[in-house]
């Protein structure tokens, strides 16, 4: 416990989710966390759940008018930003975002933008915003933790848009890491790759009830360690990039994911 004692800590996406379990598992450890998000609500429920050391904000990553304002505030109420937890992002599937394809033949520009806007364009302009807040002299270093997927390190074909953004969240990571090292600023910058990791995101493919049941049992059989991941299992990698055990940790992919990315999938014996 109190691996993280007083650092302050902004996730984006925080209202369920990984970011929600990294808003948790970061307070547990003694950081002052600011939850954001889109959803006012459930931003403002999860915050109080975590209890006095969680606070929130509205925040929209797409917007650059957003970030300045959230940092001001941080920065203003906290003192300073110690860790950011860029984790919002959209696979394209579900409303608000544009009906149709999201293959490479078929998919809209729009489509495209839309999913880019939030999962890359968002990514960047938190890692612009809290390189201001956290160098010095203003702050004293820091880390960045970007949540891709392992959609960033393959290809998926139905779904493009999403593996290009996460892509380049990785790529970007390196860029940010190797730019703070040369200036000096004390800042790290990493990015974590889950996958079949059991977040709200999956709900639309899912289905409900046994259905539902069936569909995680199916997919946690195609993991080599034969089941879906937790976003608690992600938050605690994460509270490990923002923690000094990973001081000499910086432009690192680490992958999570049961396994999935080692290899073919491993032959387990038959479930009774």
């Amino acid at each position: 416990m109190n691996r993280l004692q007083d650092r302050v800590v902004l996730v984006t996406g925080a209202a369920r989710g990984i970011g929600l379990a990294c808003a948790r598992a970061m307070a547990r450890e003694g950081a002052r966390v600011v939850l954001t998000d889109l959803d006012d609500a459930g931003c403002q429920r999860a915050a109080g759940e975590i209890g006095p050391r969680a606070s929130w904000l509205r925040l929209d990553v797409r917007e650059e008018a957003d970030w300045s304002r959230a940092m001001a505030r941080v920065v203003g109420d906290l003192g300073r930003l110690d860790v950011l937890v860029n984790n919002a992002g959209i696979t394209g599937f579900v409303p608000p975002a544009p009906p149709g394809p999201q293959d490479p033949e078929f998919a809209s520009l729009e489509a495209w933008r839309y999913v880019h806007a939030t999962n890359l364009d968002g990514v960047f302009l938190g890692c612009k915003h809290a390189i201001g807040a956290m160098k010095p002299p203003r702050g004293r270093g820091g880390s960045i933790v970007n949540i891709s997927s392992r959609s960033g390190q393959v290809g998926i074909p139905h779904a493009a848009a999403y593996a290009s953004s996460k892509a380049g969240v990785r790529n970007h990571s390196k860029s940010v890491a190797l730019y703070c090292a040369e200036k000096g600023y004390g800042i790290r910058c990493n990015s974590v790759h889950p996958a079949a990791v059991l977040t709200p995101m999956w709900d639309p493919m899912l289905g409900e009830g046994a259905e539902r049941e069936k569909a995680i049992d199916e997919l946690g059989r195609e993991v080599p360690l034969g089941r879906m991941g937790r976003p608690e299992e992600v938050a605690d990698l994460v509270v490990f990039l923002a923690s000094d055990e990973s001081s000499y940790i910086t432009g690192a992919e680490l992958v999570i994911d049961g396994g999935v990315l080692a290899g073919s999938s491993a032959q387990r014996p038959p479930r009774e």
